[in-house]
C-alpha cells in the first residue's frame, strides 16, 4: 500500500467514525481532553527525554516550561470554557422578518490534519489538537522528521489511550508531508516556514481544504529611549535564548536608538556572562541538525565579510559542531545586503539596527514583510499607541517578548507572509468549527405576501419597506 493510500485509509476511518457521531456532547469532549491531560501529566519525564534525544541537548526544565506547562494550560483552559463556547450565539433579527429568530451554532468540521514542526514538537502538536478536539473533531497529526524519538513515544502513548479513528500520529518517512497535504481534510493546520507553507497551501487548494498557516518571519524588537536598557535586555536575551533562538516568535532583530549602541553591547555582555560561563552548560540547547548549524555559521560569516561587527555574548565559547551548540552573538553595524537581515534567523544570532527617530524605526519595519510578532519596550503610552497604530504583525507584546503566545485567551496567528488564521482559546474552537447560521421562522410570518405574483398587499408592503429604508438613508 502506498503512503497516500495508507494515509487516506486513516483519514477515511476517522471520517466514517465522525459521521457516526457528528455532534459529541460537551461531556464527551471534556472526557477526551481529560484523557489527553492525563497522558501528558503521567509521561512528562519520558517526553522530556525524547525531545532531548531529538535535539542532542535540550534542558528538561526548558521543555517542562515551554512545552509541558503550556500544553497542560491550553487543555485546562479549553475544559473550563468549552460549555460556554458551544452555546449557540443569538443574533439580531431584521425588523421585517420578526418574530423569526437567528442563531449561530458551532458544529464540528470532521477530520482535522495537523503538520507539526520540530522546534516545539509537543506544544505545537497539543495546542492545535486541543482546539480540534474541543470543537468535536477527529485529528491526524504528521510529525517532523527531526522529531523521531518523540514521534515514536507519542505513537505508543496515544495508541494505549485513543483509538486511531479519534487521534492518529503519523511519522515522517520521506514524502509523507506531501502525501499528508493532499488528503481531503476538513481543515489543515501547518506550522513551519513560509516557503513550505506556500507549497502546503497550493496542494491543499486542489481539494479546497481550508488552511491555517502559522509561519514566521523576522520579528522585530523596538527599544525606545525612555525604557531601562538593562531590564529590556534581560527580557529580550532571555526570550532569545529559549530553545537557542529556534522559535518562530523569537526576537529576530533589535531596533535601538543610535546613541545607545555601545551601552546595549556592554550590558548584553554583562547579562549573559552572569547566566552562562560557556555553552557546555546542560541548559544550553543544541541546534537541531547539522544543516541548521552550518547555516548559522555561514550567516555570521557573511555579516563579518560585509562589514559587520559580531560580538560573542557567551564567554569562553565558539560554535561547537560536535554538540551543535552555537553561542549567542550580536551582529552590529548591519546592512540590508547581509543574509542576517534578509532571512529569519531561527537561532542565537541577534542583529542590531540603529535608528535616529521612532518613525524611522517604524518605516524600517513597514518596508518588510509583516512579522509573526512585534515587541516594544516603552512606558510611554503615546509611543505604545503610535507603534500599535502604524505597524502590522501577527501579535504584539509590550515590555516583554514571546509571552503573548502562552496567553490562552489570546488568539495566536500571523498576517501576510507570517501566516493566516488564528487558534488558541475561543478563536481556535471557532476556527475548527463551522459557525453555522440558523434562522428559525415563526408560525406566523408576513413573508407569505412576498411571493410572486404580487398582490396589492404584497406591493404595498414592498413599497413601504423600501421607502422606509430610503428615508433612513437621507
Amino acid at each position: 500500500m502506498t503512503i497516500v493510500a495508507t494515509l487516506e485509509h486513516y483519514r477515511l476511518r476517522q471520517y466514517n467514525a465522525f459521521m457516526q457521531q457528528p455532534m459529541p456532547t460537551a461531556e464527551e469532549r471534556i472526557a477526551v481532553l481529560n484523557k489527553l491531560k492525563q497522558l501528558i501529566t503521567q509521561h512528562q519525564s519520558q517526553i522530556c527525554q525524547a525531545i532531548a534525544a531529538d535535539f542532542g541537548c535540550r534542558s528538561a526544565s526548558e521543555t517542562a516550561l515551554l512545552e509541558i506547562f503550556t500544553s497542560l494550560e491550553s487543555i485546562h483552559d479549553a475544559i473550563k470554557r468549552l460549555k460556554g463556547w458551544m452555546k449557540p450565539q443569538h443574533r439580531h433579527t431584521s425588523l421585517w422578518f420578526k418574530p423569526a429568530k437567528n442563531t449561530v451554532t458551532p458544529q464540528p468540521l470532521g477530520v482535522v490534519g495537523i503538520i507539526v514542526p520540530w522546534n516545539y514538537p509537543l506544544f505545537l502538536t497539543i495546542a492545535p489538537m486541543v482546539a480540534a478536539l474541543a470543537a468535536g473533531n477527529r485529528v491526524m497529526v504528521k510529525m517532523s522528521e527531526n522529531s523521531q524519538h518523540l514521534c515514536q513515544l507519542l505513537q505508543l502513548l496515544f495508541k494505549d489511550v485513543f483509538s486511531d479513528d479519534q487521534i492518529c500520529i503519523i511519522a515522517e518517512e520521506g514524502q509523507t508531508g506531501i502525501a499528508f497535504s493532499q488528503l481531503r481534510f476538513d481543515h489543515l493546520i501547518f506550522t513551519g516556514s513560509t516557503t513550505t507553507g506556500k507549497a502546503v497551501m497550493a496542494v491543499a487548494a486542489t481539494n479546497l481544504v481550508p488552511v491555517t498557516l502559522e509561519l514566521g518571519g523576522k520579528s522585530p524588537v523596538i527599544l525606545a529611549d525612555d525604557y531601562d536598557v538593562n531590564t529590556a535586555l534581560s527580557r529580550i536575551l532571555g526570550g532569545k535564548m529559549y530553545n537557542s533562538g529556534q522559535t518562530c516568535v523569537a526576537p529576530d532583530y533589535l531596533l535601538i536608538p543610535e546613541a545607545l549602541e555601545s551601552e546595549v553591547i556592554r550590558q548584553a555582555q554583562a547579562i549573559m556572562a552572569q547566566r552562562f560561563t560557556d555553552i557546555a552548560h546542560p541548559d544550553y540547547t543544541s541546534i537541531i541538525d547539522d544543516g541548521s548549524f552550518t547555516r548559522l555559521c555561514n550567516t555570521a560569516q557573511d555579516a563579518v565579510q560585509l562589514g559587520a561587527k559580531v560580538v560573542n555574548l557567551i564567554p569562553n565559547s565558539v560554535p561547537d559542531p560536535q554538540q551543535r551548540k552555537f553561542p549567542l552573538q550580536l551582529i552590529c553595524q548591519t546592512t540590508d545586503s547581509m543574509v542576517a537581515m534578509q532571512r529569519e534567523i531561527f537561532g542565537p544570532l541577534l542583529p542590531i539596527v540603529t535608528y535616529k527617530t521612532l518613525q524611522q524605526a517604524l518605516d524600517y519595519i513597514n518596508a518588510r514583510e509583516r512579522p509573526l510578532a512585534l515587541y516594544l519596550f516603552s512606558n510611554d503610552k503615546t509611543v505604545q499607541q503610535q507603534v500599535l497604530d502604524q505597524t502590522r504583525s501577527g501579535g504584539v507584546a509590550i515590555n516583554d517578548v514571546m509571552l503573548h503566545v502562552a496567553q490562552d485567551d489570546l488568539p495566536f496567528g500571523g498576517v501576510g507572509h507570517s501566516g493566516m488564521g488564528h487558534y488558541h482559546g475561543r478563536e481556535g474552537f471557532e476556527r475548527l468549527s463551522t459557525m453555522r447560521p440558523v434562522m428559525h421562522q415563526a408560525a406566523l410570518s408576513s413573508t407569505k405576501y412576498l411571493y410572486a405574483p404580487y398582490g396589492k398587499i404584497g406591493k404595498r408592503l414592498i413599497n413601504f419597506i423600501i421607502n422606509r429604508k430610503l428615508s433612513r438613508y437621507e
